[in-house]
């Protein structure tokens, strides 16, 4: 037997483990970002308590949503709160929500991406450990069952010791959670029924919930923290507390629209039936049926929408995206206008206008095209759409240096340095030295290449 084998098949596994540490830390890059103005809105308002309960500037946290069907939520360092689709569309009213954004900012004000190594260290030196013991096993003529017996066990034990320090994380997230509910004035009832939940979907992915190991976990079992918790969320005096009507009618809204947007057509019009002349439910179908490419009866469900509330600038929206993206964006712009004055010149909201703008091909848009989307990338910059609809109207206006330059925003933001660096350089060739632009395509260029040169070192 080759005596070199049993350490590199342990090095490889060795590696393994020490990429699934290192990965968590940026589950988000493999998920896109989903984002919607109203959305943004809903959880910049429902979280900004928690926010300030925690510790945090509201200014510097952000909740954002991932386009994906399992319940989740996570932070991957900084001070972000990831939350997937299928969270919100599982969930049954705002307050659960909040109990899983409080949850969610215990990890932030705790550190605990920042102390992942903790957890990571003992568990390293346990599978070095075992390797040592193993290699010396089989060194000594134990053979090499016995020496990989023994690298085996470790890694089990490595494991393990890492899966507990995860579980003493998220033991501390919960208890953190549910005092910044009680600052906050915030009942803890929507965090108990959530992982009531969450003890259902375990029970559907086990095949037996009983037998699951607790030990082999991440998160203690979700019955187990409900029972924890219960007694200090029920003792809370905001325990009874209701959350406002004002506010569940704006995540009803936000359910609704998610669930058209990213669920099957026929089971989101199954679900919110003709017969349901609700808000959510009219909601929810224009965007089905804007999906299933049945634009007529998209903008029907629009029109009736802003019918009932013809200042809203989130139904405004709506009517103008469905009339932008069936081929009429002339006829859409009235409708985006009003929804960004209404909106208070909302970034998204403007992106969306200049895009109509542009799209009508009529030089007498251009200028006020450019307008709205530099107010746009300047109030939120991480729109990679509003910076190719600006390169568009840069381009055509004949400013090939900004076109340049937003065309190297555009591509920084989506992960691509290999096409961000090339418009970036001639973003620096072109433009006047030393002004913010040209700083600015400086930047990005020195980060394209410093990235460009990371990957050839990595294959």
């Amino acid at each position: 037997m080759n005596h070199r084998h049993p350490a590199a098949r342990l090095l490889r596994l060795l590696t393994l483990l020490l990429l699934s540490f290192a990965l968590t830390a940026r589950p988000a890059m493999a998920q896109s970002i989903l984002r919607d103005a109203e959305t943004e809105a809903f959880f910049k308002d429902i979280s900004k308590p928690l926010i300030i309960a925690a510790g945090l500037d509201p200014n510097n946290v952000d909740i954002v949503l991932i386009g994906d069907p399992s319940i989740n939520a996570f932070v991957a360092g900084g001070q972000v709160v990831y939350i997937h689709s299928g969270l919100i569309t599982a969930a049954d009213n705002a307050n659960q929500v909040q109990g899983v954004i409080a949850h969610e900012l215990g990890h932030i004000a705790g550190g605990h991406m920042t102390r992942m190594g903790e957890g990571a260290k003992p568990a390293t030196a346990i599978t070095l450990l075992s390797l040592l013991i193993g290699a010396a096993a089989m060194a000594a003529g134990g053979g090499g069952d016995a020496g990989m017996g023994i690298i085996a066990a470790g890694q089990q034990a490595a494991m393990g010791k890492f899966l507990a320090f995860s579980r003493n994380q998220e033991a501390s997230a919960d208890a953190a959670g549910v005092s910044y509910l009680n600052k906050s004035g915030i009942s803890g009832a929507g965090m108990l029924s959530f992982f009531a939940k969450l003890r259902q979907e375990e029970y559907r992915l086990s095949s037996s919930y009983a037998d699951a190991d607790p030990y082999a976990q991440t998160h203690p079992m979700s019955g187990d923290r409900e029972a924890t918790l219960e007694a200090d969320i029920k003792a809370s005096p905001a325990y009874n507390t209701k959350t406002d009507p004002a506010v569940e009618a704006r995540f009803q809204r936000v359910k609704a629209k998610l669930t058209g947007f990213v669920q099957d057509p026929d089971l989101t019009l199954r679900e919110y039936p003709e017969t349901d002349r609700s808000i959510p439910a009219t909601y929810a179908r224009a965007y089905a049926w804007h999906r299933a490419a049945y634009p007529d009866k998209a903008d029907s469900e629009a029109d009736r929408l802003v019918a009932m509330s013809p200042h809203d600038p989130y139904f405004l929206e709506l009517q103008g995206q469905i009339l932008l993206e069936s081929g009429k964006p002339r006829e859409a712009i009235p409708a985006l206008r009003e929804a960004v004055k209404r909106s208070n010149n909302q970034p998204l909201i403007s992106a969306l206008l200049g895009h109509a703008l542009i799209s009508t091909e009529d030089p007498a848009y251009y200028d006020e095209a450019r307008k709205v989307l530099r107010l746009a990338v300047q109030r939120d910059n991480q729109n990679p759409d509003a910076w190719y609809q600006l390169g568009i109207i840069y381009d055509r206006e004949g400013d090939q240096a900004r076109a340049s330059l937003a065309t190297a925003e555009r591509y920084n933001l989506i992960g691509q340095p290999q096409l961000a660096l090339a418009p970036a350089e001639a973003a620096v060739r072109t433009l006047p030295r030393g002004t913010p632009d040209w700083l600015r395509a400086q930047d990005i260029a020195m980060v394209s290449r410093s990235d460009l040169e990371q990957r050839k070192k990595k294959r």
